[in-house]
């Protein structure tokens, strides 16, 4: 358990680093199921807008290190990949 002041300071950032990369993880995947959909409807323009949306959020991530840089470079990858089947 945390002692000294400095250490009860760092596990509240932590827990609020931990949130927030949370938050990352989670609307990437989001976005990612809907653009599945989206392609799977055959709605172009729907899933070009939510493939913005996505590799600006995965962009983000990799910014603030809630994920790996190769990771998110794989996952924007995935999303190139997605939109060349319409």
């Amino acid at each position: 358990m945390a002692n000294t002041p400095q250490q009860r300071k760092r596990v509240r950032v932590a827990q609020r680093q931990r949130l927030e990369n949370l938050y990352y993880k989670s609307s990437i995947k989001t976005y990612f199921k809907r653009l599945q959909a989206s392609i799977a409807a055959g709605e172009s323009d729907t899933a070009v807008q939510i493939a913005n949306k996505l590799t600006s959020t995965i962009d983000k991530a990799s910014a603030r290190k809630a994920i790996h840089r190769n990771a998110a470079a794989r996952k924007k990858s995935q999303v190139d990949r997605a939109l060349s089947e319409l």
